[in-house]
């Protein structure tokens, strides 16, 4: 499952104020909540805030990825919310997963980690001018990621005869 299949534009907010940890809480609901992908934003909200609480989503360079896995989630979702004059934070992404034995929540984690340990890219997501371009950057580099993937296994696979005399 690619990133972008759990975003969408009304999901994205590039222009996010936020005061405390609960508000952003709240407003990443909000934009979940217009993606139609949760059926109890209280219960999202609550879920997220537990989350929190047992240790904190922030990963750093002003970075945060809240995620909760429940009953109030109808189908895999992605909320996205650059707050340009944020102090602690600047750049969330809020995940939401259904109750099911699969961990989609801990694919995207891991996905947007990655991702988001590349300086550049978080900075070009933060100066995005409009959600479209936000998508398409993220897009870029999830495509050239998988490229990259597919190429070390492609020559992983080639072996090599050494012949001597």
């Amino acid at each position: 499952m690619r990133i972008t299949d759990l975003l969408s534009k009304e999901s994205i907010r590039l222009d996010g104020v936020s005061s405390t940890k609960k508000e952003t809480i709240r407003a990443m609901a909000d934009l979940m909540e217009k993606s139609g992908k949760i059926s109890d934003k209280n219960a999202y909200v609550e879920g997220l805030i537990k989350r929190e609480e047992e240790s904190t989503t922030a990963v750093g360079e002003g970075i945060a990825i809240p995620h909760y896995k429940g009953s109030a989630v109808t189908k895999p979702g992605l909320a996205a919310m650059v707050i340009k004059n944020g102090t602690d934070l600047k750049l969330i992404f809020a995940i939401a997963a259904p109750d099911t034995k699969e961990n989609v929540h801990l694919d995207v984690l891991s996905k947007l980690s990655v991702l988001l340990m590349d300086e550049d890219f978080s900075q070009k997501l933060i100066n995005a001018k409009s959600v479209e371009e936000f998508i398409s950057i993220i897009d870029d580099a999830e495509t050239a990621k998988d490229n990259a993937e597919s190429e070390q296994v492609t020559t992983s696979d080639k072996k090599i005869l050494a012949v001597t005399g």
